[in-house]
C-alpha cells in the first residue's frame, strides 16, 4: 500500500513539475510558495511537538522501569518471592513492554511528510535553481554589481538582510561552471573562497573552491594565477585526484608561452598577480547581442540622449481623441517621452481596480513567454525573454473590454484586428533583450490575415523599485515604469515600411516585481485612421 501511495505521489509530483516549470520567471508566481512555505514551517513545528511529546512519554517509562529493574535485581529471589511481584513481571512483559514498544514504533513524521507530498506539487525544480542563479549574474552584468555586494544584500539603493553564505556562493559559481560560463564561476567561487577565508562556517571544504576556482581561472587565460590556486589546493590536500595533474600542465604551458615571448622579445617572468579577482578583473565573453553594452548602459541610466533641445521639443497635452464622445468630459493626459521616433505616456490609463482585476484574471495563467524563432517560425522559450505571460479576451470580464475600448479611443485605430491583450509578469532578473515588435518574415501566418504590428501600446501595472525601465538602444531613450500610465508609439512607417529605430528591450528587474499587459495593433482596418504617406520613411 505504501509503495503504491507513493508511486502516485511521484506521478502527481511529476505531472506538476511539468505545470509548475520555471516559477523563477514570474514574481507573481513566486509568492506563493512563500505561503506554502510558511505552511510547511507550521507543520514542521507540530511534528517537532509531537516528537517532543512522543520522547518525554519513554522518558518517563525509561524513569519507571530504571527504578523498577534496581530494585528487582538487587535481590531478584526476594524479590519474586512475593506472588503480586512476579505477577507484575508477567504482565510487564506480555503487556506494558508491547505497549511501549507500539509507542516507540509510532511515527510523528507521518503527518509532516503527507503535508510535505502535498505542497512538493508547487516547488521549484532544479531548472528554477539554475534559472535564479542565471538571472543573479544578469543583474551583476547588468547593473555592474560586485559579487561581495550581492553576498551582503547591498543593492542599488537598498540594503537588505538578504545575504548568501559561502556554499550559497559556492553553487553560483558551479551553476555557472557547469554552464561553461568560467568568468562568473571565477567572480562567484572567488566570493565563496574570500567569505570561508573570513571565518565564516561553511559544509563546503576550502580544497573543493579552490579545484572549481583555479581551473575556471585557467579556461579565463590567466595561467601564472590558475598555478598560484593549484598550488594552494595541493598544499592544502596532496593527494587531490586531479590537482597535482593539473599543476604539471599548467606549469608546462606556463613555460610554453614564456619561450614564444622570449623568442619575440625578451620579458621577464610575470607572476600572478596578487590582486583579488573582482568585477573588471577580466573581460566579459562577447555574446549575440551586438548592442549588448549600449542597452546595459542605458538600463544603469548612463548614455540617455535627452538633450536640452530634445527636451524642449517635448509638450503635455490633453488628449480627447479627436473629440471623441467617451473622452471629451475626461480627457487623457498626455506626455511626449521623446519626439523621434514619437513616444507618448498617458498617464491614468489604468486604475487601480482594473489593474488588480487584470492580474487576478492573468495570474492562474501565466505561462513561460514565448519568441518567434527566427529560423523556423516555431514559438519557443528563450534566454533573452524571461518573463511569464497570460493572453486575455473580453469574454474574460467587463474590463478587459473597457482596457480595449480605452486603447481604441485614445489612439484613433480600430482594435478588431488587435492581438488579444497580453499580460506579462517579470520574475528574478526578468528581462526581454532588444527586439522588435513588428515582424521581418511576412509569411508568418497572422500577417496574412491582419497584417503587421503597426503599433505598441504598453500599460505598466506596478511600480519597480530598481531597473526594469524600457529602452531604446538605437537613439538612447529610457522609460521608467511607472504603475498606470501607458506607452504608445508606431512600429511601421504609414508607408507600411518598419521603422528600425523602434527597436527596445524591458531591463532586467532588479528589486521589485514588475507588472506589465500591452496591446498589438495591426495594420488591417486602419487604412483611413492612418492612411499611407508619400514616401517610404513618412
Amino acid at each position: 500500500m505504501r509503495v503504491l501511495l507513493c508511486l502516485v505521489s511521484w506521478v502527481l509530483l511529476c505531472c506538476c513539475w511539468i505545470a509548475q516549470a520555471e516559477i523563477f520567471t514570474s514574481i507573481g508566481q513566486m509568492t506563493d510558495l512563500l505561503y506554502t512555505e510558511k505552511e510547511l514551517v507550521r507543520s514542521l513545528r507540530e511534528y517537532i511537538k509531537a516528537e517532543e511529546s512522543k520522547l518525554a512519554e519513554v522518558r518517563s517509562w525509561a524513569r519507571k522501569l530504571d527504578d523498577l529493574t534496581r530494585i528487582s535485581t538487587s535481590d531478584p529471589e526476594g524479590y519474586l518471592a512475593h506472588p503480586v511481584n512476579a505477577y507484575k513481571l508477567m504482565k510487564r512483559l506480555n503487556t506494558e513492554w508491547s505497549q511501549l514498544e507500539s509507542l516507540v514504533l509510532q511515527n510523528p513524521s507521518d503527518g509532516f511528510i503527507s503535508n510535505m507530498t502535498v505542497h512538493r506539487q508547487y516547488f521549484p525544480d532544479a531548472e528554477d535553481e539554475t534559472g535564479a542563479a542565471k538571472a543573479l549574474m544578469r543583474l551583476q552584468d547588468t547593473y555592474h554589481l560586485d559579487s561581495e555586494d550581492f553576498s551582503k544584500g547591498r543593492l542599488p539603493g537598498m540594503h537588505s538582510n538578504a545575504m548568501l553564505t559561502v556554499d550559497d556562493c559556492f553553487d553560483m559559481g558551479k551553476t555557472a561552471y557547469n554552464d561553461g560560463d568560467y568568468y562568473h564561476g571565477v567572480l562567484w567561487m572567488q566570493q565563496s573562497l574570500k567569505q570561508l577565508d573570513a571565518g565564516e562556517e561553511a559544509v563546503v571544504s576550502k580544497a573543493a573552491i579552490l579545484d572549481y576556482l583555479s581551473y575556471s581561472v585557467y579556461q579565463m587565460g590567466d595561467l601564472p594565477r590558475a598555478i598560484e590556486l593549484t598550488r594552494r589546493l595541493v598544499a592544502i590536500e596532496p593527494s587531490h585526484q586531479r590537482a597535482g595533474g593539473n599543476l604539471r600542465y599548467f606549469e608546462k604551458l606556463l613555460l610554453k608561452e614564456q619561450k614564444e615571448e622570449r623568442q619575440e622579445e625578451e620579458q621577464t617572468n610575470q607572476p600572478a598577480s596578487e590582486e583579488p579577482i573582482q568585477l573588471g578583473t577580466y573581460v566579459r565573453p562577447r555574446d549575440h547581442l551586438p548592442e549588448r553594452e549600449i542597452y546595459e548602459a542605458l538600463c544603469r541610466g548612463e548614455g540617455v540622449r535627452m538633450t536640452e533641445a530634445r527636451r524642449s521639443r517635448l509638450f503635455c497635452h490633453y488628449q480627447d481623441g479627436s473629440r471623441n464622445p467617451r473622452l471629451l468630459l475626461k480627457p487623457m493626459k498626455e506626455e511626449d517621452e521623446w519626439d523621434s521616433p514619437h513616444i507618448v505616456r498617458y498617464l491614468e490609463a489604468l486604475s487601480d481596480y482594473e489593474i488588480e482585476k487584470i492580474k487576478e484574471m492573468a495570474k492562474p495563467r501565466l505561462a513561460r513567454a514565448t519568441v518567434r524563432d527566427p529560423k523556423t517560425g516555431v514559438l519557443t522559450t528563450a534566454n533573452y525573454r524571461v518573463s511569464k505571460s497570460a493572453w486575455l479576451e473580453e469574454e474574460d470580464g467587463p474590463v478587459i473590454a473597457r482596457v480595449n475600448q480605452r486603447i481604441q479611443d485614445i489612439t484613433g485605430l480600430t482594435v478588431d484586428t488587435a492581438e488579444l491583450l497580453q499580460v506579462a509578469n517579470y520574475g528574478v532578473g526578468g528581462q526581454y533583450e532588444p527586439h522588435f515588435d513588428f515582424s521581418r518574415r511576412p509569411f508568418d501566418s497572422n500577417l496574412k490575415v491582419d497584417g503587421n504590428r503597426l503599433a505598441t501600446f504598453l500599460n505598466y501595472m506596478s511600480d519597480v523599485e530598481a531597473g526594469g525601465a524600457t529602452v531604446f538602444p538605437d537613439f538612447g531613450a529610457v522609460i521608467q515604469p511607472k504603475k498606470g500610465t501607458a506607452v504608445f508609439w508606431y512600429n511601421l512607417f504609414k508607408s507600411g515600411e518598419g521603422d528600425y529605430r523602434t527597436r527596445h528591450a524591458a531591463c532586467p528587474v532588479l528589486v521589485g516585481s514588475k507588472w506589465v499587459s500591452n496591446k498589438w495593433i495591426h495594420e488591417r482596418g486602419q487604412e483611413f485612421l492612418r492612411p499611407c504617406g508619400l514616401t517610404e520613411v513618412d
